[in-house]
């Protein structure tokens, strides 16, 4: 080869079911471009973050980009906030946030996702409506930014008091786990104040009362926003109260992942946790604007971004949305045609671009979010290295057939960009 090789690193998002799924989305979808791959690929499976844990995307995405969760994951809302540009810095609290339906009298969730049908110029308008609140008598602002359809990024702050992340979530259905919020089997639909879980934490203190107070001022003046009164008149549930989960005061710090591998690595990313975490680490952000697009459209996009950008970067990390939401609504039908859509437009724009003898090509999933199960799970997640050059041959991509492949099961996320290495030498030999 006249050139080195480059490294596309592709991760569907909670694409994977597990062997254990009555019906595999990856093994039922009709998948043509990605099933190619495979023709030609080492196969395995492996576990995003370790053997017996249920990642969250946040923790699987810094594992699986070579850096262990225990050591550098310091809370989603940060990262959260450096993926939607939002200012932030240690001393301040930033959380993820949903916009939700509640009864305003009873604070009754009636849907935490509003519908799931919040449009992002709904979004933007209420989210304006209570940005840059005073609380506290003016010592405290609170900054809440709209990202992609109900949800949200809001960081608080202080005058005088240095805010502590150590507060519990006003969602009902998560509760805090040390640094990660776990989602609870049950749970009774009603706004939950904050408190702070450790209750010697001054910062901590000040914090969830700050939280509590912008939760209460928000429900008052989304109620009656003209852009709740008109999706009323139009059939649609309010988006009228912000549930927020998953604070944090602080961001990682490592060595950027140029210094760890030895590549210059880019992203595309569309969500903002994915975003943060790739800038955080050291990733160069290919950011480009996706509102007004459609899906296909944006997986075409993606796709020639890579492509445009191909000569100025050793190694691309590209996370595609799509598989699991569905998965979390135990919709099977849905979660098939999200792996579908990436085929016939991600897949099939790279794959008609490239040559392919000249790069690595990983697929995988940052965890497993079973449809039958309606949450992540567990389960090891299929992953495949191609190259026209690796003899060992499989007639599609799912949990099924890597389970027989040669790499067996990697135990940790942190294995998957040493494993490309070496393969990588392996061919270029």
């Amino acid at each position: 080869m006249g050139t080195s090789m480059k490294l596309l690193y592709i991760v569907l998002d909670g694409a994977a079911d597990g062997l254990e799924a009555p019906k595999s989305s990856l093994g039922t979808a009709n998948k043509p471009y990605i099933d190619s791959l495979a023709k030609n690929a080492h196969c395995g499976l492996v576990y995003t973050v370790g053997k017996g844990i249920a990642p969250e995307s946040d923790e699987a995405v810094i594992s699986i980009l070579g850096y262990d969760p225990h050591v550098y994951y310091t809370g989603r809302g940060p990262l959260e906030a450096v993926g939607a540009g939002v200012p932030f810095k240690e001393g301040e609290v930033a959380l993820r946030a949903d916009l939700a339906t509640v009864d305003p009298q009873t604070l009754r969730i009636i849907d935490r996702r509003a519908g799931r049908d919040v449009t992002d110029a709904e979004g933007e308008e209420l989210a304006k409506s209570v940005d840059g609140l005073r609380l506290d008598g003016g010592h405290g602002v609170a900054h809440f930014v709209h990202t992609v359809a109900h949800r949200g990024v809001l960081v608080l702050s202080h005058d005088s008091v240095r805010l502590s992340g150590n507060i519990s979530n006003t969602d009902p259905a998560y509760e805090r786990e040390g640094l990660i919020s776990k989602a609870k089997a049950k749970f009774e639909p009603v706004v939950l104040k904050s408190h702070p879980l450790d209750p010697s934490d001054k910062g901590a203190q000040v914090a969830s009362e700050l939280l509590n107070e912008f939760t209460e001022k928000a429900i008052k003046i989304l109620d009656s926003h003209p852009v709740n009164k008109a999706r009323r008149q139009a059939g649609k549930l309010p988006a009228n109260a912000i549930l927020s989960r998953d604070a944090g005061d602080k961001l990682p710090k490592a060595e950027p992942i140029s210094g760890v591998f030895g590549m210059r690595f880019a992203s595309v990313t569309e969500m903002p946790v994915e975003r943060g975490i790739a800038i955080t680490f050291g990733l160069e952000d290919l950011h480009y604007e996706v509102r007004g697009k459609t899906k296909e459209q944006i997986l075409r996009d993606e796709a020639r971004l890579v492509l445009d950008n191909l000569d100025k970067f050793d190694a691309f990390y590209v996370h595609l949305k799509g598989p699991d939401e569905p998965g979390h609504d135990g919709n099977y039908e849905s979660k098939r045609a999200a792996i579908e859509l990436i085929d016939k437009h991600f897949f099939s724009t790279l794959l008609e671009g490239l040559r392919l003898n000249d790069v690595l090509i990983i697929v995988t999933s940052d965890h497993s979010t079973p449809w039958y199960l309606k949450s992540h799970s567990d389960d090891p997640v299929p992953i495949m290295f191609s190259n026209p050059m690796i003899h060992e041959s499989h007639d599609r991509f799912d949990e099924r057939a890597c389970s027989s492949g040669s790499l067996g099961i990697l135990s940790s996320g942190t294995q998957i960009i040493p494993t490309a290495l070496k393969i990588m030498k392996e061919l270029q030999a």
